[in-house]
């Protein structure tokens, strides 16, 4: 693509990487055939292409967000499906990322948006703050109809029973079960940690039991995903610099092997912190090294010897591969092999590269276009009749959950069953 930036925004180093990006993309259009926006709606502005269009005109002229282009790269799902298809290896995620913060700062939304987006910026990444407003959400729901749209959304999917803090989430160190045979820190995250406790629980147990010691960092919290897809760069950064150092303490303090992340769209945001801050004179060295050794933990047990018990019965198991883990991460048959390993009669969902709408908090700013593809999604994974429902990602577990009553479980627990450890609550239910 050709572009004409003038000499002074290329001065700008994260201008001169999107002119960069923009100038590898050929028009070819194959990155339509794979975008969830694009085969919704047909409109040639929400899929990869228009939107590189759009973005390519605000930036290389240098002007203010207007509606228009707000409206089709909001309708974006970071899916990164169109990385995987592009021929030209054209870095989407990055050019996506620099315009949301380019109409972060110059593009006056409405009052409520501005309201909505920077209440989940604050409360989603804060676990304390997100349990108090969960519990709020609960005496509200009789009037959710009254609310706005995207708050009527929130109080919807604010679940009727929260678990209690877990013993896990503290800082600490769990010793590895027999011969240790590697070290990490595994990323326990924010929302996570209210929702779902299980998940954790079940890592931990399930790490240590095939000779990992696992480390929860002190200082160590959100990776600054929620922030950064809702264009709050400067609140994404000061979450990742906050891992970051916590991490590198670990490093200095015992080494670290590794850090492993359960939330597969955390673990692109952890394995991008390189990028992130690669102009940071203080921290790009550390950044780097952390992207270096950040793993999903399906990279982690298919490197080890898996050890299923036999005791978790031959269920067949729909495995939905979640785009931040698929497309984010590249990582496709670990997952379905370490199913498989177990005893479960695990399938791939169709049309599994087709996102289930959840994509952070996507499914509460742009609820209609994700009803949309969940509906999609559990139909695929209805046609399979699977007793359970696998994956690797939070936000992919409640949206699918909230479609369908096929039991859903993260892969960790899954696993976990299989060599040694309980029923997931899911499945007990």
């Amino acid at each position: 693509m050709q572009t004409h930036f003038s000499l002074a925004a290329l001065a700008d180093p994260d201008m001169a990487r999107s002119e960069k990006i923009l100038r590898a993309c050929v028009h070819c259009g194959f990155c339509t055939a794979t975008c969830p926006t694009f085969l919704l709606t047909g409109d040639e502005l929400d899929s990869p292409r228009g939107r590189i269009y759009l973005i390519k005109e605000m930036l290389e002229n240098e002007r203010p967000a207007d509606a228009r282009t707000t409206r089709h790269v909001d309708r974006c799902l970071s899916c990164l499906s169109c990385m995987t298809t592009c021929p030209s290896n054209v870095h989407y995620m990055h050019l996506v990322d620099h315009a949301r913060a380019h109409i972060e700062r110059t593009y006056a939304r409405p009052l409520s948006e501005r309201f909505l987006r920077g209440a989940l910026a604050f409360v989603l990444a804060r676990p304390r703050v997100f349990r108090l407003a969960l519990r709020g959400a609960s005496l509200a729901r009789p009037f959710a109809r009254a609310l706005p749209g995207g708050l009527r959304g929130l109080v919807a999917m604010a679940p009727k029973r929260l678990p209690a803090p877990s013993w896990v989430d503290g800082a600490q160190a769990f010793p590895s079960q027999g011969v240790r045979k590697m070290r990490v820190a595994l990323l326990n995250g924010c929302a996570q940690t209210v929702l779902d406790t299980r998940i954790n629980e079940a890592t931990i147990r399930l790490l240590t039991r095939h000779g990992v010691e696992v480390v929860v960092a002190r200082g160590a919290g959100c990776c600054g995903a929620l922030a950064h897809h809702l264009g709050k760069m400067k609140e994404s950064r000061a979450f990742a610099a906050r891992n970051i150092e916590a991490w590198s303490r670990e490093i200095e303090a015992g080494g670290l092997d590794a850090v492993v992340i359960n939330t597969s769209g955390c673990g692109v945001s952890v394995k991008d912190y390189g990028f992130m801050f690669q102009d940071d004179a203080k921290l790009a060295r550390k950044a780097a090294h952390i992207s270096a050794i950040a793993r999903d933990v399906s990279e982690i047990l298919a490197a080890l010897d898996f050890a299923p018990t036999g005791t978790a019965p031959a269920l067949r198991v729909a495995y939905h591969a979640a785009c931040s883990l698929q497309h984010g991460q590249r990582i496709t048959q670990e997952p379905l092999a370490l199913l498989k390993a177990a005893g479960f009669a695990a399938m791939a969902v169709p049309e599994g590269h087709i996102c289930c709408g959840s994509a952070g908090t996507y499914n509460l700013l742009q609820p209609e276009m994700a009803e949309q593809l969940r509906a999609r999604k559990v139909g695929n994974i209805e046609s399979l009749a699977p007793d359970v429902i696998a994956a690797g990602n939070l936000g992919c577990m409640i949206q699918i959950g909230g479609g369908t009553n096929i039991p859903v479980a993260h892969l960790v627990e899954l696993l976990d069953w299989a060599s040694g450890g309980p029923r997931p609550e899911a499945l007990a239910r």
